[in-house]
């Protein structure tokens, strides 16, 4: 029973059952309820934006926005149908319809402090930083509290940050904002740890680091608490920011004495004591040598202080720190880089890397740790330094196939480390080839002897022998590519299904099949491999080009949609969520971290890969609908697609791939580069490019009304598009110019590592003569829309010149489809051999001719009205058909005949890949349970070919059935 002092209103009792069915998912009974409540109570506003909601989410969104603006406009002030309306118009998108709904609301009731504070959040979704400061402001004067003044502290700050013109944030937003926050200081009204940060921010940002470091030192740097250091580690910023290297040093060297393992200070340390020595400092006569206290300006002073913290580890029994082991070699490494002499005051570094090993290589990090100063030793001493770590590693007694094993796991992570250590050295890569095969063999016996420490290990832990088996993997890789055996490659797959059945969550096992599956043109495994990552947030942005690189490439056209689609979803879910992190944020007072949650924003909407998945998702819808399900026009209205605008933000793009994804223990000269990845950006860019132009020159295709300019120029102008032939010329001069530069890009010819950039289609489509096709077909709808000028009263250049574009096009076309000729699989010396170039020319051809068939249609819509009208000028019917409509009747049968022979060669091919498959009877060189893996690999590899050419073929024939449909 309720007690009086509770009074529950009656519509949240009303309202329960649809919010019950909204937050289940269960979109059409919310809609049903909704519906029910209204005709009872049809002034329920709420109600009704609840029904809008679950229109929205069954994809009515033009019923739910005039719902939704039905109710918008009634300015409703209660806090059900407000916070409705706000998840609807965020849902949509629409984060600007917000903020009017609070503008109605604060204007109705404006000393509420609950609408204020929702208007302010609604601002911030939109970047509305003036009105920001000022709803910040009216918000502290109705309830005077810090955090409302400081809203209006930190929109100042982002309207200096946003400001074009950066006179105007140094002279007018910050310092206002300075003088805010002072007037606080002095009333003594300062609060927060956050309001403190924020004055450090503006004094920063205002370039007054004298003045931060002395609100740091003083009462308000006692606030800084809620991280360890915090003050200390502001100070060190600013110290380096003001170049002021004594104290930087006697901080850095004063925080190591309390905590020598703390990596972060090392690096200042060491960068404030060369900074010193280059400006010849010695300490002053009298008084402190810094205000922080001893500053190490010799050589000696350092070396004797890196030597006293390992002093300090070796007294200890146990849990030595690896810090100041690893500062040492760094000081060898910053003094041979500065020339010292003194350089040889410190141990060998062979010596100092033999002695880490002992100490911590039983550590996974040890190999990281000491891989970045590899380039201390001299080449002669790669050899000898494997060969003294071998020493220090106790293995058991040789077994029968003559490896010796280690008896403990800290004994296989030494072994291990030296492994990882020869590789990084390169003296894997100098085996011959007999030699890497015995290294595989070697290391496959490590693994499998490995597995018995990981026997009680549970399901989600990763072996402790798995990386001898990913390093048996990338050997197989470098004998794959030196010598062409495909062969290695099958290996290569096989030994890592057998590392991914022991470790089902081994996410280098899954990334390097992903990567090889691809590579070999199969595709159907990775989607579930790549979905098996659990790939999280901004993880789609690093790593998701290498599931759509490939998808669409080699015929598997659901998987692309769907992959495409996957990426898509977290792309736009970001432009709504990062806004929601910027409110808690502000909520929460961490003023820091909306910079860098804008600036991630920022980052997300300019990515290579968002407008590289938005461009192709397109083009592939229209690919597999337009003119099949549903008219070229209908596709691209949905779409909403103009061809006079460009919305891929060139100038700024943000490349986010990740090439660290890897583990790669290959020397520094076979790795991926910083001029890898700017080819690499260079080639992603144009390609986009090319595609995003075809896109838009299909769009173009639709512009025109289809009747002559010259008759009605004045309405086509007026409508917007009588234009068409120069937005035609226009988008064709670009693509021809793209053109030209990506054939420089592709005559380079740069061969990327490995595990580095993936590269683009742009070499195949442009060898293939995809590219070349394409835009002649597009140059052919031009001299179509001149003909509709002209008309087909007499036998004109013109049409003689449509009609030779016809006949090149099918000839084109031959040739691509010719290239697509040969075996997908075959058989050579009972090793299987794939051919991926072949099924990725035959999607470029079944691109190519789809385009041909939009413009033929094109084509056919001009033709058309023109044929009735010289038909009625000449009544004879046995008058001869214009050149041009016998060109085009000719183009029609050539299309038809392509497709059939396009078809034909699918059926073989299909064929082809059952026997190529039979073919191969027996495999040599391992165990029957690793035969078994590399078998499984061959099976889902005719599985996935088989598939792609099963929708290659699907795609071809309803291709076919619209081409006959093709009449004047």
């Amino acid at each position: 029973m309720v007690t009086r002092g509770h009074v529950q209103d009656p519509n949240d009792r009303r309202l329960r059952p649809i919010y019950e069915f909204l937050d289940n998912g269960n979109n059409k009974m919310a809609i049903q309820q909704a519906d029910k409540l209204l005709k009872k109570h049809k002034d329920l506003l709420c109600a009704k934006v609840l029904k809008a909601i679950g229109l929205q989410r069954t994809g009515k969104q033009d019923e739910a926005f005039t719902l939704a603006q039905e109710v918008a406009t009634l300015e409703a002030t209660d806090d059900n149908s407000l916070q409705a309306l706000t998840m609807l118009y965020i849902d949509m998108h629409r984060p600007e319809l917000v903020t009017k709904l609070y503008e109605a609301a604060v204007k109705k009731v404006p000393l509420n402090e609950e609408y204020q504070s929702h208007l302010f959040m609604a601002y911030a979704r939109v970047e509305e930083y003036k009105k920001m400061q000022q709803v910040g402001m009216a918000l502290y004067k109705i309830v005077p509290k810090n955090p409302y003044y400081f809203w209006s502290v930190m929109s100042l700050v982002m309207q200096a940050d946003s400001a074009k013109d950066e006179k105007m944030a140094q002279t007018m937003f910050l310092p206002l904002a300075e003088r805010m926050v002072e007037k606080m200081v002095k009333e003594g009204k300062i609060e927060a740890e956050a309001e403190v940060q924020l004055y450090i921010m503006i004094l920063e940002r205002l370039g007054k680091c004298v003045d931060a470091l002395e609100v740091i030192r003083g009462p308000l740097g006692q606030k800084l608490t809620s991280e360890l250091q915090s003050r200390e580690k502001k100070c060190m910023t600013l110290y380096k920011r003001l170049q002021s290297w004594p104290e930087c040093n006697a901080l850095s060297h004063k925080l190591l004495v309390k905590n020598p393992d703390d990596w972060q200070f090392y690096p200042s340390y060491f960068d404030s004591f060369f900074h010193l020595m280059d400006q010849s400092w010695s300490p002053p006569e009298e008084g402190e040598q810094s205000i922080e206290g001893t500053v190490h300006h010799s050589v000696a002073e350092v070396v004797r202080f890196v030597e006293d913290r390992i002093k300090g580890e070796e007294m200890k029994d146990s849990h030595q720190l690896r810090g100041p082991y690893l500062a040492r070699l760094e000081l060898i490494h910053r003094l041979r880089k500065s020339g010292c002499p003194e350089v040889g005051q410190i141990a060998d570094p062979l010596e100092l890397m033999v002695q880490f090993v002992k100490k911590f290589g039983d550590k996974p990090c040890c190999v990281t740790d000491l891989k970045i100063y590899l380039h201390l030793l001299s080449p002669d001493q790669h050899v000898q330094c494997i060969n003294r770590l071998g020493e220090a590693v106790p293995l058991g007694q040789k077994m029968e196939d003559g490896f010796a094993f280690p008896g403990n796991i800290k004994t296989l992570q030494k072994h291990l480390c030296l492994f990882q250590l020869s590789r990084f050295l390169g003296l894997h890569h100098l085996l011959d080839i007999e030699g890497k095969l015995r290294l595989i063999r070697e290391l496959k016996a490590h693994y499998r002897h490995g597995l018995q420490f990981g026997k009680t290990a549970t399901k989600t832990e990763l072996q402790f022998s798995d990386m001898y088996c990913l390093m048996a993997a990338h050997v197989y890789i470098d004998l794959w590519t030196e010598t062409g055996d495909g062969n290695m490659a099958w290996q290569c797959l096989g030994v890592l299904l057998e590392g991914l059945s022991h470790s089902p969550y081994n996410a280098q096992f899954k990334l390097l099949l992903l990567l090889l599956y691809c590579r070999l043109g199969v595709f159907e495994p990775v989607v579930d491999l790549y979905y098996s990552l659990n790939a999280k947030h901004v993880q789609h942005d690093n790593i998701g080009h290498l599931l759509t690189r490939y998808a669409e490439s080699l015929g598997q056209f659901a998987a692309a949609s769907r992959s495409y689609n996957l990426s898509l979803r977290f792309f736009h879910s970001n432009q709504k969520d990062i806004n929601e992190y910027i409110i808690q944020v502000y909520k929460y007072g961490a003023f820091e971290k909306i910079p860098e949650f804008i600036k991630l924003r920022s980052r997300l909407n300019q990515s290579l890969h968002f407008a590289q998945v938005r461009t192709e998702r397109m083009l592939l819808e229209l690919f597999l609908e337009a003119d099949i399900v549903s008219s070229l026009e209908v596709s691209l209205k949905a779409m909403g697609l103009c061809p006079e605008e460009d919305d891929i933000p060139w100038a700024c793009m943000s490349d986010n791939r990740d090439f660290t994804i890897f583990i790669s223990w290959d020397p520094h000269d076979q790795t991926s580069t910083e001029e890898h990845r700017r080819l690499s950006l260079e080639e992603e860019l144009v390609w986009l490019r090319i595609r995003s132009l075809t896109l838009r020159l299909i769009a173009s295709l639709t512009l025109h009304r289809h009747v002559p300019l010259q008759q009605n120029s004045e309405m086509s102008c007026e409508n917007g598009v009588g234009d068409m032939g120069s937005i035609l010329r226009s988008l064709l001069s670009q693509l021809e110019k793209t053109l030209q530069t990506a054939i420089q890009i592709s005559e380079k010819c740069t061969q990327y590592p490995f595990l580095g950039p993936t590269p683009t289609r742009l070499a195949s489509a442009l060898s293939s003569g995809s590219c070349q096709c394409q835009a002649a077909a597009f140059q052919l709808s031009l001299h179509l829309q001149e003909l509709e000028t002209v008309g087909l009263n007499e036998l004109s250049k013109l049409q003689t010149q449509i009609c030779n574009c016809f006949k090149s096009l099918i000839v084109q076309l031959q040739e691509i489809l010719n290239k697509c000729k040969g075996d997908l699989l075959e058989t050579k010396d009972r090793i299987l051999k794939t051919k991926p170039s072949l099924l990725e020319n035959l999607v470029f051809f079944i691109e190519t001719v789809s385009i041909v068939f939009w413009v033929a249609s094109y084509s056919a819509k001009v033709l058309r009205p023109l044929m009735i009208s010289l038909q009625k000028k000449k009544k004879d019917s046995n008058t001869a058909l214009p050149a041009v409509v016998c060109g085009f009747q000719e183009l029609r049968g050539s299309l038809q005949g392509l497709l059939t022979q396009a078809l034909e060669h699918i059926k073989g091919q299909e064929t082809g890949i059952s026997a190529a498959m039979l073919a191969i009877l027996t495999l040599d060189g391992d165990t029957d349970e690793a035969m078994s893996f590399t078998r499984s690999v061959m099976d889902k590899v005719q599985s996935s070919y088989l598939c792609s050419l099963r929708e290659l073929g699907d795609l071809l024939k309803k291709r076919m059935a619209t081409i006959k449909n093709l009449k004047i």
